[in-house]
């Protein structure tokens, strides 16, 4: 008896003092792949999250980004598609996701990825050129006196850009004409050009010429002003920003912001990437960037994320119909 007691005791000690089985973790360089082009919206936030991962060392192998904005973003779905089981690639996505198979047919859906985390949410802003028009209601009316359709820029033909300027021709009677550019950075630099009227980037495309004074915000699409108070003009803050409803135009439109891994890859691996990007909110980085660029902060992931997708997947799918864009 007293042998048995032991030798369980000596197993008993053995697996004490052997090392834990440690959980995964990445063991080459992750790439955050990026949709879009450069000084884009989502190139801008993959940098932040590349130096808040770095910066504050939350993972040992080093990030990089990489750019796949081709065929109008669907480089980085397809390169996403065919990368199934490698956990060492993630997307971050937006409303691509839902429009892009709907208006071009390509074979992808965003099932056929393993959803991490939902990290933001985009507004959209009303943009004219400082010269220009100085309400909605002036620029509607400029618009309608036209000879010619205003150009409005944007990022992509048939996606969010292009569905809102659509709705507003819907809900105004103007006339616009649409013009894809590789970037919502290249749309601003179009509109300070005055090579077009308006644009509707989001408030990170356009904050820097926003700031220097060279375009003006007409209005948010979104049911509430964007909270942030804090001065970015010599005169403005976002949350002086008023809603597109508030002056007469009621379109309202937000966008995700969200990581996907390939698909097959381990729920041990999708842990830990959810453990990384929740980190990643909790960092000066994020905390800052999302004032800055006025995101709405938020973090959704397991079934939360999933209802999330469903829902916002049938409402993108309901205006695409609406706008007439998606491919028969």
């Amino acid at each position: 008896m007293r042998n048995i007691i032991k030798a369980t005791a000596a197993v008993a000690a053995m697996l004490a003092s052997a090392p834990a089985i440690a959980a995964w973790e990445p063991t080459k360089p992750v790439e955050i792949v990026v949709a879009a082009g450069a000084g884009g919206a989502s190139d801008q936030m993959a940098r932040m999250m590349q130096a808040a991962i770095q910066k504050n060392n939350l993972m040992k192998q080093p990030v990089v980004v990489s750019l796949k904005g081709g065929a109008s973003g669907a480089e980085a779905l397809m390169y996403m598609k065919s990368s199934e089981g490698d956990a060492n690639k993630v997307l971050i996505a937006y409303s691509l996701i839902y429009m892009l198979p709907l208006s071009a047919k390509i074979p992808f859906n965003w099932r056929d990825l393993s959803p991490v985390a939902v990290v933001a949410m985009d507004q959209f802003v009303l943009w004219d050129n400082a010269a220009g028009p100085k309400t909605v209601k002036e620029f509607v009316a400029a618009a309608k006196a036209a000879p010619s359709p205003f150009k409005m820029g944007g990022t992509g033909s048939k996606r969010e850009d292009h569905v809102l300027t659509v709705f507003m021709e819907q809900r105004t009677g103007a006339k616009f004409s649409y013009l894809p550019y590789k970037s919502g950075g290249e749309a601003a630099t179009q509109l300070v050009g005055k090579h077009t009227e308006a644009n509707v980037n989001n408030p990170s495309e356009n904050l820097e010429v926003w700031r220097a004074g060279q375009v003006r915000a007409l209005c948010v699409f979104d049911k509430e002003r964007i909270s942030y108070k804090t001065k970015v003009t010599d005169t403005q803050s976002w949350n002086d920003i008023p809603t597109c409803k508030e002056e007469g135009l009621d379109v309202q439109y937000l966008m995700l912001r969200a990581m996907f891994l390939p698909g097959k890859v381990s729920a041990e691996q999708i842990t830990f990437y959810v453990d990384l990007f929740q980190k990643v909110t909790q960092t000066t980085e994020y905390k800052e960037y999302m004032e800055k660029q006025a995101l709405k902060p938020i973090f959704l992931t397991g079934k939360d994320m999933l209802k999330f997708l469903e829902e916002d997947d049938k409402l993108n799918a309901s205006l695409m119909n609406q706008a007439g864009f998606v491919a028969k």
